[in-house]
């Protein structure tokens, strides 16, 4: 079984399902509220665990009631949050997303614990893999650059400066269209794979400036496009870990990221492997 190392947020998502998003200070009501568990490094372990991976989790949550809340699908999943430390003196991060009826949303987020992740907060585990994203502090991804010696994903979202020490250590770089701009020819510092996801046109994976893979999106019907990153993220790092070729690797993260825009919420939406296997 694949070990995976996710280092990364937790937050408890407050959902507003709406017919359309606002534009700049428009009032829409009629919403429905959800409160539901997410934040990009949850989000990944989760994924990670349902598609048949052992993972663990390092992250930051406050003492408080929305810190149970928010882990609550991981630890019914089974994933180890043993260091998954509190933080008494701040809040559990809230994301607060608002969905349209076409799945588009936009999301703000109060990191709170999350912010406070650092480095004197864990020691790393022997894992296959490990999988950060940026919505914890630099300072701590940086920290393991060198200490870990497995595969080295990186999501980069959301966009943020980075030292380049993480771009070179990277052996997966996922990024959208977005931040693929943001990041320009910064990018290039990475030797390893880059993945970047094109939305409804599916994502392409290169290599040292070569394509080697562009796959289209499966056809879905989209409900909720949030946590489709996280699901693409999980499953393209598990594929090219367990040595499966770069287009069938792609094409098994399209669909994982698919499957994962046909439910509402990040993290209920999540495909298990069985589901994804079928999928494709």
């Amino acid at each position: 079984m694949t070990r995976i190392l996710v280092l990364g947020s937790v937050n408890l998502d407050y959902s507003a399902s709406v017919s359309r998003l606002p534009v700049p200070g428009e009032t829409i009501t009629g919403a429905t509220l959800e409160r539901i568990p997410g934040g990009k490094g949850a989000n990944q372990a989760l994924a990670a665990q349902r598609l048949g991976a052992s993972v663990q989790l390092i992250a930051a949550v406050g003492n408080d009631a929305n810190a149970d809340d928010a882990l609550c699908l991981l630890r019914a999943a089974g994933v180890d949050l043993s260091r998954c430390v509190v933080k008494v003196e701040v809040p559990t991060g809230v994301a607060l997303i608002c969905v349209a009826a076409s799945g588009e949303n936009h999301i703000v987020v109060a990191p709170g614990a999350n912010a406070m992740l650092s480095p004197a907060d864990f020691e790393l585990p022997d894992a296959d893999a490990m999988i950060c994203q940026l919505e914890v502090p630099i300072a701590t991804i940086l920290s393991v650059v060198d200490e870990f010696a497995g595969f080295f994903c990186v999501n980069l979202a959301p966009a943020r400066e980075i030292d380049d020490a993480v771009l070179k250590r990277a052996d997966l770089l996922v990024v959208n269209e977005t931040e693929a701009a943001w990041y320009g020819a910064r990018l290039d510092l990475c030797s390893g794979f880059i993945a970047t996801t094109l939305g409804a046109n599916g994502a392409q994976l290169t290599q040292r400036g070569i394509e080697l893979a562009r796959v289209r999106a499966p056809a879905v019907e989209v409900v909720d496009s949030t946590g489709a990153g996280d699901a693409f993220t999980a499953a393209l790092t598990i594929a090219l870990v367990e040595g499966m070729a770069p287009a069938a690797a792609l094409t098994s993260a399209c669909a994982a990221g698919a499957l994962a825009t046909t439910k509402r919420g990040a993290q209920p939406s999540l495909p298990t492997r069985a589901q994804l296997e079928a999928f494709t």
